[in-house]
């Protein structure tokens, strides 16, 4: 029934809680699991990261500099790069978990999450995607949103999603 599961991680409580059911299905049913971490590249387009901003001057200090960087950001920095590392990280330790009973691919994406996750799963033709949800309500929820939320709304793929337990 499933040949390829794709287990999107961002190494949260709330994916690890889905982490038992992607590797129960993986061994039921023989399928090789992909395990994907997506570093939110959001985050560069709006300068959460650190991103120097060329271009547009912002008026605060003065015309004379606003071609010089502030000096807050090293120039050899890659603060979205250092994320993906930290996500390399991430999927080769859930990479292990699987055991070697389940052949296992990892990779890291730059992307809006949700968009890397649902382009991943078609790209390697996944039967099925197996993500943790935080279990936010209300005005978090609101306000935060959730990828997994957006991922149920948009896949074609059938997407099991595991609660993380209050508890």
């Amino acid at each position: 029934m499933y040949e390829t599961i794709l287990y999107p991680t961002d190494g949260s409580e709330g994916a690890e809680a889905a982490l038992a059911h992607a590797r129960d299905h993986a061994q039921r049913y023989g399928a090789e699991v992909h395990v994907l971490f997506v570093a939110d590249s959001s985050f560069e387009r709006s300068g959460m990261v650190g991103e120097e901003h060329a271009g547009t001057p912002s008026g605060m200090r003065g015309e004379e500099h606003d071609h010089e960087p502030s000096g807050l950001i090293a120039e050899d920095t890659d603060p979205l790069g250092t994320i993906e590392a930290g996500g390399e990280a991430i999927v080769e330790r859930v990479a292990a978990a699987f055991g070697d009973d389940v052949p296992v691919t990892t990779a890291v994406r730059r992307a809006t999450p949700y968009n890397g996750i649902i382009e991943y799963a078609e790209g390697v033709g996944a039967d099925l995607i197996v993500m943790g949800t935080h279990g936010r309500r209300g005005v978090d929820h609101f306000l935060i949103g959730s990828v997994a939320e957006k991922v149920v709304r948009t896949s074609e793929v059938p997407v099991l999603t595991v609660r993380l337990d209050d508890a």
